[in-house]
């Protein structure tokens, strides 16, 4: 046995040494989180409350909602909790939490959109069949199978990234235990497992890659070739928001597969981990919202029966 000492936990980048600053920076992050939340759980209150929301489409757009609301919780409050108490550590327990949930998360939603691509595929280049095949069965099942299958995919990744003790450096230059941060400082049997790993992995995201390419082409030649105007606006209002997430997704990918890994700055950090932990949960219900009139209507009855004063009991005066 070598004289190393095993570690337990790990030290997070710091974003500033200056105390106002970091103080600032919670509230900031506090401010967005917030926002995040708010408008995730309103799209969903709101899917799930309105009867003429109960489609395949809004109960996929559900559950990305939900992937939302655990992707930016995974990171942020802990990020949050760091800058207001000074204390960069992080448990040995709590960066595998944090690492498993990240690749749990995103894992499922590249399931998910690779579904809701499927969707809008039947919609609009075969209508006539939709009612038969998107039934409420099939739609169930094909969620639980993107959540399961993200969390066979997090659990193959996590397990192996964890399965043997870190005993060399403990400092992570991100604001959370990102995956190559994590495996940056782990052994090198380690390193080579899960580069094998992510070779593998990356076949069959690329399988889900052209599978969403060759769905919105489809989609998109039988759109332009609507005669009607309005149909070709309804079409595209209905898909163009899950290809704007997806898009906002991949270039998340990109910015994660691509980000140097050595020593940079803590601004420069930061605003690489907003571009693929905050901006796809906080811009998603944006995208949304402000696109798709059923939502806003069904939000608006949801903030006028919130906020509207009860009706007051009126006493009729008989007239003799």
């Amino acid at each position: 046995m070598s004289n190393s000492t095993i570690i337990m936990e790990f030290f997070l980048m710091e974003f500033s040494s200056i105390r106002e600053l970091q103080v600032l920076h919670a509230i900031l992050f506090l401010l967005i989180y917030i926002a995040t939340l708010m408008g995730n759980l309103l799209t969903v209150t709101a899917i799930v409350t309105d009867p003429q929301l109960h489609s395949p489409m809004y109960f996929f757009l559900s559950n990305l909602s939900l992937l939302d609301l655990g992707c930016i919780s995974v990171t942020l409050p802990k990020f949050i909790v760091n800058s207001l108490t000074g204390n960069q550590s992080i448990s040995l327990l709590g960066c595998c939490a944090q690492v498993f949930f990240s690749i749990f998360f995103g894992a499922t939603e590249i399931a998910l959109l690779v579904v809701m691509s499927y969707d809008r595929f039947v919609a609009i280049c075969h209508p006539l069949h939709y009612g038969v095949i998107m039934t409420p069965y099939r739609c169930l099942w094909a969620a639980i199978g993107s959540w399961v299958s993200g969390f066979i995919y997090s659990s193959a990744h996590t397990g192996n990234m964890f399965h043997l003790p870190f005993s060399g450096s403990n400092m992570i230059h991100q604001f959370f235990c990102d995956i190559p941060h994590v495996l940056k400082v782990s052994s090198s049997e380690v390193r080579n497992t899960e580069y094998v790993l992510l070779v593998t992995s990356f076949t069959l995201i690329l399988f889900c890659f052209g599978f969403l390419v060759v769905s919105y082409t489809y989609i998109f030649s039988t759109v332009f070739k609507m005669p009607s105007e309005e149909g070709r606006y309804k079409a595209l209002s209905t898909c163009s928001p899950q290809l704007i997430i997806f898009l906002l997704f991949l270039l998340s990918g990109m910015v994660t597969v691509f980000s140097p890994l050595s020593d940079t700055s803590p601004v420069q950090n930061l605003l690489i981990a907003m571009t693929y932990t905050i901006l796809p949960p906080f811009m998603n219900p944006i995208i949304y919202s402000l696109r798709n009139m059923k939502i806003k209507n069904a939000l608006a009855r949801i903030i006028k029966m919130t906020f509207s004063p009860k009706n007051m009991p009126i006493s009729k005066t008989i007239k003799k």
